[in-house]
């Protein structure tokens, strides 16, 4: 049995090259501390990233910038509304010479995908996707492939009320452990760009300053991070707050305002990305304010509001806040 005192070392020594990444990533990438954090607890916890945003703040940039320090394969998806799904999986080609069909794989067989603009492709390219995200295999014809070990679905969108997008499928966004909410940099920040990227060769290249082994051996790790069961409790009055709020929230004025709340997913999702803040901040047990922390990137997309709540112009970012606001902290 692991004592608290081995697993912070277990801690500190897998955690040796995030410190090094952060640093060649902020070469690069300047302010957007929340979102590398965020990205590298996806990278810890195994889980694909939503990163939504308007154009221009360095979504695709810092996916691009974290494939290139890690030394693994990188593939770069442009979503547009004349995809197909083949364009992803990969497809059977006809040899009319021998009669044979030989398969021609996809982009989706590498180990970081970048799925660019994902809401721009309609439905069926998306849920093309999701055998991919959650079983890590695609089927080709009557075969069926394992895809490479990492494998990280980091995909971007463009807020829905712009012209030329589609909503996002309910069963594809429960995919996606965390969504992510990218905003304006400040002013010193923009300053900042303006110095780095202020040219018409900015000079972007960096270092590959991790190995994979390194992420398989942190994933590992972070699988043994401690919950006390005070807090695996917690995590799932969360959960269950989402779905029937007016049980455990009677004062937060929440009943009828959700019409679908978190899956089970949300539940394991949750205690997988909470382990992971911890490991990134140098512990190796999970307290009540990880969860709070991470909990909003997690949940925002899991809650399906209803009309009432829409007429209210109640978002599920402020149910959330909500949710964490009125439960009791163990």
């Amino acid at each position: 049995m692991t004592t608290n005192q081995e697993l912070a070392q277990a801690v500190q020594e897998s955690s040796r090259w995030i410190a090094p990444l952060q640093a060649e990533l902020g070469r690069v990438v300047v302010g957007q501390k929340y979102l590398v954090d965020r990205l590298l607890i996806g990278l810890l916890a195994n889980g694909h990233v939503l990163l939504e945003g308007v154009p221009g703040l360095a979504k695709t940039l810092t996916v691009k910038t974290l494939a290139a320090c890690i030394q693994t394969g990188f593939s770069r998806i442009q979503f547009t509304p004349d995809l197909l799904p083949a364009d992803l999986v990969g497809t059977l080609v006809y040899n009319p010479k021998t009669g044979d069909f030989t398969t021609k794989k996809g982009p989706l067989f590498s180990n970081l995908i970048l799925a660019d603009e994902v809401n721009r492709a309609p439905a069926k390219v998306q849920s093309a996707l999701l055998e991919a995200m959650q079983e890590r295999q695609v089927t080709i014809g009557e075969t069926t492939y394992k895809l490479p070990d990492p494998f990280l679905v980091l995909a971007t969108q463009n807020p829905l009320d712009q012209e030329g997008t589609y909503q996002l499928p309910e069963a594809q966004l429960d995919r996606f452990m965390l969504k992510l909410s990218i905003t304006y940099p400040t002013r010193a920040e923009e300053r900042q760009i303006l110095d780095v990227m202020g040219t018409s060769a900015p000079k972007l290249a960096v270092q590959s300053t991790v190995d994979p082994q390194d992420i398989v051996k942190a994933r590992e790790v972070v699988n043994s991070v401690y919950i006390d069961d005070r807090v695996k409790d917690y995590i799932v009055d969360v959960v269950f707050a989402t779905r029937d709020p007016a049980a455990l929230l009677p004062g937060a004025r929440l009943d009828g305002m959700i019409r679908c709340g978190a899956s089970p997913r949300a539940t394991i999702n949750l205690t997988l990305a909470a382990r992971a803040y911890a490991f990134l901040h140098g512990r190796g047990y999970v307290t009540p304010q990880d969860v709070k922390s991470i909990g909003l990137d997690v949940l925002r997309h899991r809650i399906i509001l209803s009309y009432e709540a829409d007429a209210e112009e109640l978002t599920s970012e402020a149910v959330v806040q909500k949710i964490f606001a009125g439960l009791p902290v163990p």
